[in-house]
């Protein structure tokens, strides 16, 4: 019987991320694909500086209102302790918390970690208490209605915490070079290379109309990935607000032992800081930046064209659009409501950055083979939860490559039998904020003083 592995010959992974990282270091190491040519094509050097993986930091934590979720991020979380990256590893703590709808959420993250038995969880009825336990600042710390960045009720996880995303990259892409399995092309992959009358996918075709050839072509470009394949009512870019303000030593020696912390309500949170930076940003519905482009299925000399959201970044666009002043005005009220002594409005960020996630219509991650295209699986639509599961993320692709997509996630990462329209997607319920801002028009917006 011919194995699986066997048909696979070759295989070439678009975008070095997470997924497409993860994949390779995975397929690597696996003795099914032993005899497997493996190629990594990404249209940046590593590290990609506008990647939403490359970052000083990024939330680890098994707090899901999922428990197929919770499991596996605590399988992940075992490896950040003790094997995988662990030097850039922090466990200080993460309070989830909310003063809305969202509260669900947070009671169903709750359930889950309990059930697991494996955290050590602190509840936190009110404001005051947010404040207290968390170490916040506040003028009037009884008056719970002064507090709206920490949220009202929630918990603390005092097991998550949060990880160097760009060192913990670079640890993996050099485990990963250590294997010597893996080819790295730097390149533009303008289309996947698409025989319609057979519906198979071959590999790409670049920029320079050069192409590459593989029995399997995996699409692990994240917020790029609707570029390449059709997947209107399936993924979208959403762009997600982040600033960061320079401490000095003793500010950041005076809340280094706080819990990351996290409001669901408004989307906001603010992570432990490090290296004299505290990074303050939005897990919200985001900005979209719809465009028009050839549509990526259609055939040679087609005129048809689609419109979605894309990544807009200064790699992209060649220019250097700040991020929107609503969104550094609303990580500047965060501050103030917990650390007023840091929110001084002449105080300059040191940097801001809009960061894009692969949105899906309910933050699952979409982890399986195309249903119409042979040659072609998708490994894409993080949403915003992928980096946390890196130490395993690869396992559960190749896995599911060989049809043993793992039990928990059978119906939630499979390609949908139909399309959504993105105005109807449910999410996962842990976004706040803002909904429906086209970026241009926030810039239009601010342009035009009506803000």
């Amino acid at each position: 019987m011919v194995s699986i592995p066997a048909q696979y010959p070759s295989v070439l992974i678009i975008g070095s991320g997470v997924f497409g990282l993860a994949t390779a270091w995975e397929l690597s190491k696996n003795p099914e694909f032993k005899d497997t040519e493996i190629t990594l094509i990404d249209r940046q050097p590593f590290p990609a500086a506008d990647s939403s993986s490359i970052d000083t930091s990024r939330i680890i934590r098994p707090d899901y209102a999922s428990l197929s979720y919770t499991r596996l991020a605590s399988k992940a979380q075992l490896l950040w302790r003790t094997t995988f990256a662990p030097e850039h590893y922090h466990e200080t703590g993460l309070a989830v918390t909310a003063s809305g709808p969202e509260q669900s959420y947070v009671t169903d993250s709750l359930r889950n970690v309990q059930f697991h038995g494996t955290d050590r969880v602190q509840t936190l009825q009110s404001a005051a208490e947010i404040q207290r336990v968390c170490g916040l600042e506040a003028n009037k710390p009884t008056d719970d209605t002064l507090s709206p960045g920490g949220g009202s009720t929630g918990y603390v996880n005092w097991n998550s915490g949060w990880a160097d995303a760009e060192g913990a990259m670079c640890w993996l892409r050099r485990e990963v070079e250590k294997l010597n399995r893996v080819r790295f092309i730097t390149g533009t992959v303008k289309r996947l290379n698409i025989n319609h009358s057979t519906n198979t996918v071959s590999g790409v075709i670049l920029s320079d109309d050069s192409t590459l050839t593989a029995s399997l072509t995996i699409l692990a470009a994240g917020a790029w990935s609707p570029s390449l394949l059709d997947l209107r009512g399936i993924c979208k870019a959403t762009g997600q607000a982040l600033v960061y303000l320079p401490l000095s030593a003793s500010e950041q020696a005076k809340v280094a032992n706080n819990p990351t912390i996290l409001n669901l309500s408004t989307g906001l949170f603010i992570i432990t800081p490090s290296r004299k930076s505290l990074k303050v940003a939005r897990h919200g519905h985001g900005y979209t930046n719809p465009t028009t482009i050839p549509h990526p299925e259609a055939a040679p000399g087609s005129n048809q064209t689609i419109t979605i959201s894309l990544p807009a970044t200064h790699l992209t666009t060649h220019t250097q659009d700040p991020l929107p002043l609503e969104a550094q005005r609303q990580c500047r009220d965060l501050l103030r409501s917990v650390y007023p002594s840091l929110s001084s409005p002449s105080r300059p960020w040191s940097k801001t950055r809009i960061c894009w996630y692969t949105d899906t219509r309910n933050g699952d991650f979409l982890i399986d083979h195309h249903p119409k295209y042979k040659g072609l699986f998708l490994a894409t639509g993080g949403a915003g939860h992928a980096f946390k599961f890196l130490p395993v993320i690869g396992e559960c692709v190749v896995e599911s490559i060989l049809g043993r997509m793992p039990e928990d996630f059978r119906g939630k990462w499979e390609f949908p039998r139909q399309r959504v329209p993105e105005e109807e997607w449910a999410g996962d319920g842990s976004r706040g904020g803002p909904e429906g801002v086209v970026l241009a028009e926030e810039y239009e917006r601010q342009r035009k003083g009506r803000l």
